[in-house]
């Protein structure tokens, strides 16, 4: 599981636009379809659209979206799924 908090993420330029969250991904669903997962579950915050952008664009369809507040306010986050290809 790989977890980045929305205020580090925030403050953090290190990899944007660098390609370290595509290669991240791309290791951790390679891994997934070796060693068998039927599916593969992301969280997000809907205002990060670039993590939108890279679950979509690794086959993850948006299964669930809902409002928290656990990071101080009120946020609308997304749960992504990825199943396990043919």
């Amino acid at each position: 599981m790989t977890y980045v908090t929305p205020s580090r993420a925030a403050k953090c330029d290190c990899g944007r636009s660098a390609g370290a969250g595509k290669r991240l991904l791309g290791d951790a669903l390679a891994s997934c379809d070796v060693y068998g997962s039927s599916e593969t579950d992301r969280w997000t915050l809907r205002d990060l659209e670039a993590a939108r952008n890279l679950y979509e664009t690794n086959d993850f369809e948006l299964i669930e979206e809902y409002k928290g507040d656990q990071w101080g306010r009120a946020i609308t986050e997304q749960r992504f799924r990825r199943l396990k290809p043919a």
